[in-house]
């Protein structure tokens, strides 16, 4: 009968199990719950600004930002940021894990067990009246109280995983300054990106002004009889052309403006408007280049976060070695222990346990041999590390010295093509130049003031990145 309900139990349980499949199946959050404020709510047409929304929303929209306001809501509202800072606080929950190996644990246990057992007695004990049982039980077993513990010494290893976790958090703090440096380089690229698509779109509503007033030019001389319609109609190409630029133009002004928006964690399609004061251009030499090496290798918080892993790396090696000494714990139960539900009989232990394992099958060998090998490759990463900051710093230095000889040259070439430009007008308002000769000279200069639109803000950004590869773009956030 016994055997028919254990069949009959493990054939329901398969069913029990496939009836309650639902149990197991994870709960899936909403993807709304991570969507921007904006694209939950979207902004109603009609509303003042100030019921918009609020948060990043609202300061993004109060006013023009400049390059440091920029990065601050980058900082504040990225979500890659955020995500570093909670990497951050679950390292400093690591710290205080570790520290509660040096204070005792303490806990409630209850336990029950029904036994039966063979009593090993010698023949004769119940004397010529009696034989004595050879079995004690069935009974019951009940316990419970309070079991506490106490390891009074480990060879060291809760030291050692304290420094490593400690190190651990040195690590995640530098890697979250890294990340910040980072979104602020790429707050800075997308900030100049689209300050220079609207000086491209400003520089190609000059050019289109300018291709007006050849196209008037050139119909006030047919109206005189001193060009014919070709010209007017070479003119008119032109202003269309240009016109068809300042469409081109517009559009990256919207992309830019999207990159930014995007790189301080802000919805692509939200409103912003930017600020920038005069380009601050400087000439850099080879003494920058030599201090940018040594600031490089001091300040840059990737290798900070490699010393720190070092650091982690040797504590974890340590930690190893203290598994071949000894352990000492010192332990304490008080409780009730009885056959009956509710206990009475008083039951209580105090002692001491010295543990000291002998062989383990060769895994404290391994381990150790694992946290050598792991200390030795932190090591070699952070040699190679080094290396790799170096030549950053070396490639940023060589494009911020290309780019601010691009822009020394645009200038002269932007000074020269006006210059071209304004006697080519002249000549042709007098007749001795072409219309080609003017729609030349025009698109000459137009070329120039893109090249030197490019050249400027090329310069601002190559100079942020070397910023960053030397470790001080965080002391310059608010440069421009």
């Amino acid at each position: 009968m016994r055997r028919i309900w254990i069949a009959a139990a493990l054939l329901t349980l398969p069913w029990t199990v496939g009836g309650c499949a639902e149990m197991f199946e994870p709960q899936m959050p909403s993807i709304e719950t991570y969507l921007p404020a904006q694209a939950r709510h979207p902004v109603r047409q009609g509303l003042p600004r100030s019921e918009d929304s609020a948060g990043p929303a609202s300061r993004a929209t109060a006013g023009p930002l400049s390059l440091a306001g920029c990065v601050r809501i980058a900082l504040a509202d990225n979500p890659m940021a955020q995500a570093s800072r909670e990497g951050v606080a679950a390292a400093q929950e690591a710290v205080g894990e570790a520290w509660s190996g040096y204070y005792p644990q303490v806990g409630l246990a209850a336990a029950y067990r029904r036994w039966e057992s063979h009593a090993f007695l010698p023949s004769g004990l119940g004397g010529a009246m009696s034989t004595p049982p050879d079995t004690v039980g069935p009974t019951n077993d009940w316990s419970g109280g309070l079991v506490a513990s106490l390891t009074l010494f480990d060879s060291g290893r809760r030291r050692a995983q304290i420094l490593a976790a400690k190190a651990r958090l040195g690590a995640s703090q530098e890697e979250l300054a890294a990340l910040e440096q980072d979104i602020a380089l790429t707050v800075h690229q997308a900030f100049y990106g689209l300050l220079s698509a609207e000086d491209a779109l400003r520089v190609a509503k000059e050019n289109l002004t300018r291709a007006e007033d050849h196209l008037r030019l050139a119909k006030e001389r047919k109206e005189a009889g001193t060009a014919v319609q070709a010209d007017v109609l070479r003119a008119q190409v032109e202003a269309a052309d240009r016109r068809l630029a300042i469409v081109r133009i517009e559009h990256l002004v919207r992309t830019a403006r999207g990159n930014l928006n995007t790189a301080m964690g802000l919805p692509a399609e939200m409103p912003v408007e930017v600020q920038a004061g005069e380009p601050k251009v400087r000439a850099v030499d080879e003494a920058q280049l030599a201090a940018a090496f040594d600031q490089s290798v001091h300040l840059r918080p990737e290798l900070k976060a490699a010393l720190n892993r070092i650091a982690g790396a040797r504590s974890d090696v340590a930690a190893a070695k203290s598994d071949f000494g000894p352990k000492v714990k010192g332990e304490a139960r008080y409780g009730w222990r009885d056959a009956d539900f509710w206990p009475e009989d008083e039951d209580w232990s105090v002692g001491v346990a010295v543990e000291l394992p002998l062989f383990t099958g060769f895994s404290r060998t391994h381990r150790l041999n694992r946290a050598s090998r792991e200390l030795s490759k932190e090591e070699a990463q952070a040699r190679n590390l080094v290396l790799v900051v170096r030549q950053e710093v070396w490639t940023t230095h060589s494009r911020v010295k290309e780019a601010y000889e691009a822009l020394e040259a645009a200038t002269v070439l932007v000074a020269d093509a006006r210059e071209s430009m304004r006697l080519t007008r002249q000549r042709y308002e007098a007749g001795t130049n072409t219309i080609t000769d003017l729609l030349d000279a025009q698109t000459a200069l137009a070329r120039a003031e893109g090249v030197q639109v490019e050249a400027r803000w090329n310069y601002l950004v190559s100079k942020a990145a070397f910023d960053r590869a030397s470790g001080a773009l965080s002391s310059t956030a608010g440069g421009t």
